[in-house]
């Protein structure tokens, strides 16, 4: 039934199996992607978004390397909304909200039209292991279909066991089986494995709502895109989302069913997301605020269903009913499920190197959920990143790692490696210690030339951004060698509250005024013609402000960044011995030697490494 030997097999296809199994077949593997249900290809399980603060820039990351997530949101957006602009651009974080049975379906769509990759519906219940080298996996039909490498992705079915109040039965997600066997057999060859717990809340029919009771969100007037490809184009029309309150006798009705949670009466043991709390937990950790804000969130163009986020929640469902209907405008509501919280095996991430590959196990990957991350786009990311690892390593070339100074990926990889988690892990701009770096305008400048020289990225995708770039630091030129005289200048500053020039001065010194906008500098006669004759898009007058007014920010992060990255060029043997460092700290050389840092640098941001135990291994090693 299959070919003899692939070279790379994903198991899964939530989003992090789609994106490893795009990228490997993309950079010439032969590449099989196994999930129990081909229907339910990157089904969105929680929310119908895709997106939002420091998300939206993994996925801007994730399309600059030529991944199709940006791709599909775009395709399959119903609204657009460009997060925190009231801050600087470093925070400034896209989202969509996506229909969500045509984001799967064009997900679906674009994995088959990828050359080198087919499918195969079936659960995958254990593994072909040889040494400590990977060989292929076995079904539950008994089937083997032998790999150079496999990389799984099995988001929350790993002996999953869904509750809901006092019932609880085993499953993947809603209406789907768990699949068992895998967790088991890793234990067998040494891997730690742990629970952690999500949830969702209940999904409703919007014709039993009144919007009229509720504040409109609507999309930005000007939206713009995730994906900097020309395969997508801004929305034309948007629905709206909406947002009302939970209060205090919607409060008092959740805690009547409190001794049938299974959060308080002890059923659910694991830890679940600190910054996504169901609605019992904020209410019971949040017992002074009286009310909470709950999110209405269509599911599509063309459906009544409706995502009550921000109602997350494990409670009986004659509970959640109760008190959903005492919700301002929710009063007739009527249910198409309630909601649950689902408890699944994850892997502790500081078994796996960077590139992904399990420590103990070579050619065996790991992405996603089961690395303990939670989140779409954090999940699609690692997948990306496994798939392209797996690649290389089949092609016999060198692992393709991302620094915390190149990308928000850099950063959650380095997080989970080199810090391990114990509760579920999402993005948020301040892990970032670059983020003025790393902002999700320039993500195509920080790695597409990175991803084509791998060879992922196309040379149209390339060539592209070679454009984009040029034509912006061609402008920040045109500002710094160009003058403007007071006469122009003054009234454009008198109107901004800005004091006046006295003699003329260059446009860059101008525009890096605080007070002064891209839509003051525009109205100059100077630039309009510069804009005019090179037929300048709004992206590149955007890109060109960023690089003025945050000029001093990027440079000093930058040279920051330099003096970090020194270490990060100390490398550590692989089977280094720490413990012949009798002057490190037990502390030290106990997780240094269960990590194995590849750097000095990832060294010094392991949770009980000190920086005078990073002093002694800098001696040793003759710096």
């Amino acid at each position: 039934m299959f070919e003899r030997e692939y070279d790379v097999i994903v198991v899964g296809g939530g989003h992090a199996g789609s994106e490893a199994a795009a990228a490997a077949a993309n950079m010439g593997c032969k590449t099989l992607l196994i999930t129990m249900n081909l229907q339910n290809i990157a089904q969105m399980s929680c929310n119908p978004a895709m997106g939002g603060i420091a998300k939206g820039q993994i996925v801007r990351e994730i399309d600059a390397l030529g991944g199709y997530s940006g791709i599909v949101s775009d395709r399959t957006a119903i609204q657009f909304k460009m997060l925190n602009k009231s801050k600087g651009p470093a925070m400034w974080s896209p989202r969509v909200q996506s229909d969500r049975m045509r984001f799967a379906e064009e997900w679906r769509n674009l994995l088959e039209q990828t050359e080198n990759l087919d499918f195969y519906q079936e659960m995958v219940g254990g593994l072909v292991i040889e040494g400590n080298k990977i060989k292929g996996v076995k079904t539950s039909l008994g089937v083997e279909i032998k790999s150079k490498s496999v990389v799984l992705t099995n988001g929350t079915f790993l002996n999953g066991l869904i509750h809901i109040g006092e019932k609880q039965f085993g499953g993947g997600r809603a209406g789907e089986k768990a699949a068992t066997g895998i967790t088991e057999e890793l234990v067998t060859l040494g891997f730690e494995s742990g629970r952690m717990k999500t949830g969702t809340p209940p999904r409703v029919d919007g014709r039993s709502l009144d919007f009229s009771k509720m504040i409109e969100q609507p999309g930005d007037e000007q939206p713009e895109k995730f994906s900097y490809s020309n395969m997508t184009s801004p929305l034309k029309k948007q629905r709206s989302c909406h947002m009302t309150y939970t209060s205090p006798l919607v409060h008092d009705l959740l805690r009547e069913g409190f001794d049938r949670s299974p959060m308080f009466n002890g059923r659910i043991k694991s830890i679940g997301p600190r910054y996504c709390p169901s609605i019992e937990d904020k209410i019971n950790r949040f017992a002074d605020k009286d009310r909470h804000q709950i999110f209405v969130e269509p599911e599509g163009w063309n459906t009544v269903e409706m995502y009550i986020n921000g109602f997350s929640t494990s409670l009986p469902e004659d509970v959640q009913f109760k008190a959903l209907r005492s919700v301002e405008g929710f009063e007739k509501v009527k249910f198409f499920r309630p909601g649950y919280a689902i408890e699944y095996d994850y892997f502790p991430p500081t078994q796996l190197k960077h590139t992904l590959e399990t420590k103990i196990i070579d050619g065996l990957y790991f992405a996603g959920q089961i690395n303990g991350t939670t989140g779409y786009e954090e999940a699609a990311s690692q997948g990306l990143m496994a798939g392209v690892n797996a690649a290389l390593q089949v092609k016999e070339k060198e692992p393709f790692i991302l620094k915390r100074s190149e990308a928000y990926i850099g950063v959650l990889i380095d997080d989970l490696i080199t810090k391990g988690t114990e509760e579920p892990y999402r993005m948020f701009t301040s892990r970032a210690e670059y983020r003025t770096l790393l902002r999700q305008d320039n993500a195509d400048f920080r790695l597409t030339p990175k991803s084509y020289d791998i060879g992922l990225a196309t040379e149209q995708r390339l060539k592209r951004m070679e454009k984009k770039e040029k034509e912006s630091s061609n402008l920040v030129s045109f500002f710094k060698e160009t003058s403007i005289s007071p006469k122009e200048a003054n009234p454009v500053l008198e109107k901004k509250g800005s004091s006046p020039m006295s003699q003329s001065g260059k446009l860059f010194k101008l525009f890096a005024r605080p007070q002064i906008t891209l839509e003051d500098v525009i109205t100059f006669e100077k630039v309009k013609e510069y804009i005019n004759e090179n037929n300048l898009e709004q992206e590149i007058l955007e890109q060109a402000e960023i690089q003025v007014k945050y000029a001093g920010y990027i440079e000093k992060e930058k040279n920051n960044a330099d003096k970090l990255n020194r270490l990060e060029d100390v490398r550590i043997p692989e089977n280094f011995d720490y413990s012949k460092l009798k002057s490190l700290s037990f502390e030290a050389r106990e997780k240094m030697s269960k990590i194995k840092p590849r750097t000095v640098s990832q060294a010094s941001r392991i949770s009980g490494v000190s920086p005078n135990d990073i002093s002694v291994l800098l001696v040793y090693m003759g710096r």
